[in-house]
């Protein structure tokens, strides 16, 4: 299990997520926009110079919330457009690069609702997509994207305790979840509600193991679902005959919740 310091980040990063959401929500602005600034390598005084180059507007209100990473900050901007809020982030990266020499910020922006709904997994991919964008462009996170990001994933385990604990995790970081306790019930549920992605077990009831996994690549709907195994069998056959008939990644127990997140995020994406 992860450090109970990792853990305790993690929970503050998705607090601040909530706030961010409940800030959009509350706004008495028809559209909001969010900037995400990535500033890795940029000094200390970062954030300071950020408020103040958005303070020398008038009439712009904001609010700033730390990212993840260290030296990355998440923008509010009540009442502006996705131009308006391209227009900041072109302004705030030619002042910050007239301040610092060679200094290259990386960005992501988007408005909502213009752009669909904002949500922590939202927030999450924004964070992300500053990674996949090694260059100092400044990427606006398509509608697709948003879309995207408000993933299905069908949570199969025989464990109530461990169920729950999946479940809220999950539903926390914006994801749409629904619940099976065994592998017949879940079957179903695949051809009826059509995930996105299969969290699973392989010791179940009714139906388990490469039986099951080979059902789920044979079931009748438009795509298969990405499968992602989260077991206790740790027996290396089975890990390879899994991989071998379509699993995406298979996970041991007792798993890592922050490992576990990462490794989702980038089966879905």
């Amino acid at each position: 299990m992860m450090p109970n310091t990792t853990l305790q980040s993690r929970q503050e990063q998705t607090s601040i997520y909530l706030e961010i959401e409940q800030s959009v929500k509350e706004t008495a602005q028809e559209v909001s926009g969010i900037l995400f600034i990535s500033c890795a390598g940029g000094p200390s005084y970062m954030e300071t110079q950020v408020r103040g180059i958005l303070e020398s507007q008038p009439g712009l209100t904001y609010k700033i919330w730390n990212g993840e990473e260290p030296g990355s900050l998440f923008i509010l901007l009540p009442g502006q457009t996705l131009d308006a809020v391209h227009f900041q982030g072109l302004l705030l990266k030619q002042r910050l690069q007239e301040i610092i020499a060679d200094f290259d910020p990386r960005m992501t922006l988007a408005s909502f609702p213009e752009q669909g709904e904002l949500t922590q997994q939202v927030l999450i991919q924004m964070e992300d997509s500053v990674k996949d964008h090694a260059s100092g462009e400044i990427h606006i996170f398509t509608r697709e994207e948003v879309r995207a990001s408000r993933s299905r994933i069908l949570i199969v385990e025989g464990d109530a305790t461990v169920r729950e604990f999946l479940e809220i995790r999950l539903q926390m970081q914006g994801y749409e979840t629904a619940v099976a306790d065994n592998g017949l019930s879940a079957l179903d549920l695949m051809e009826s509600w059509k995930p996105d992605l299969v969290l699973t077990e392989l010791n179940l009831y009714g139906i388990d193991g490469l039986p099951y996994i080979h059902h789920i690549q044979q079931l009748d709907v438009a795509q298969v679902p990405k499968i992602v195994v989260l077991t206790e069998q740790r027996v290396e056959q089975t890990i390879s005959m899994c991989f071998q008939n379509g699993v995406d990644d298979y996970i041991t127990k007792p798993f890592s919740p922050v490992e576990l997140d990462a490794r989702i995020r980038r089966c879905i994406h």
